[in-house]
């Protein structure tokens, strides 16, 4: 006597074990989000930030003899495209828009003075002063107020970002922002203003010294 045996089941295709297990992570993480909406649950999805980095280390000294008489506070928003001669822009091309705000201070370097420039009559009622002509410091980007605003891509740059270990840098647009504003602060009349402010200062300093007369030039 013979009996039937049942249907062995089929094993399940290769392609579909896949779906299923992409499946199962796409509902974990669902879950996972719904849960954490959830009061008292959230923080077991959420992230921490944990600062490990070094103590600062003291580089350099500099002595300063500068008098910082006047500051300008420049914005400038940067267009900055890069194309590719033979390939369209969506293939190979970048273009960002950045806001660039910073500042730029005009000083006098008193510290070049010398004993010449000084003269004092005798009865020193009356001083005349010959300083050198102020000049522009380095402009500062403000990194709280600038910012990119758009970034477009071709395909290949953005692959290329995937390899790339600083993707987002924003080097060569911060670096036009300090050129356009060092271009503004030397057409905004800054180093006259520092110069006045200058001459202002030392005829209050030395008028309070029992100076009645005070000459302030500028030289060289």
């Amino acid at each position: 006597m013979t009996t039937s045996l049942g249907r062995l089941p089929r094993r399940m295709p290769g392609w579909a074990k896949a779906v299923t297990a992409v499946v199962l992570v796409l509902a974990v993480l669902f879950a996972g989000i719904r849960l954490a909406v959830l009061p008292g649950i959230k923080d077991l999805f959420g992230t921490e930030t944990h600062d490990r980095s070094g103590p600062a280390l003291l580089k350099s000294i500099q002595d300063m003899s500068r008098y910082d008489a006047a500051s300008g506070n420049f914005q400038v928003v940067v267009d900055l495209e890069k194309d590719s001669k033979y390939l369209p822009d969506a293939v190979r091309g970048t273009r960002t828009l950045y806001v660039g705000a910073g500042t730029v201070d005009a000083y006098v370097d008193l510290g070049r003075v010398g004993e010449g420039d000084v003269t004092v009559n005798g009865d020193r009622t009356s001083a005349t002063l010959r300083l050198p002509h102020a000049r522009l410091g380095r402009a500062a980007l403000d990194a709280d107020h600038s910012y990119a605003v758009s970034k477009q891509r071709g395909l290949l740059d953005r692959l290329g970002d995937l390899f790339s270990d600083n993707p987002n840098s924003e080097h060569a647009v911060q670096q036009l922002a300090v050129r356009h504003i060092t271009d503004a602060a030397r057409d905004s009349g800054l180093t006259a203003r520092a110069e006045t402010n200058t001459t202002g200062m030392l005829q209050g300093l030395l008028r309070s010294l029992g100076f009645k007369e005070v000459h302030v030039s500028y030289g060289a």
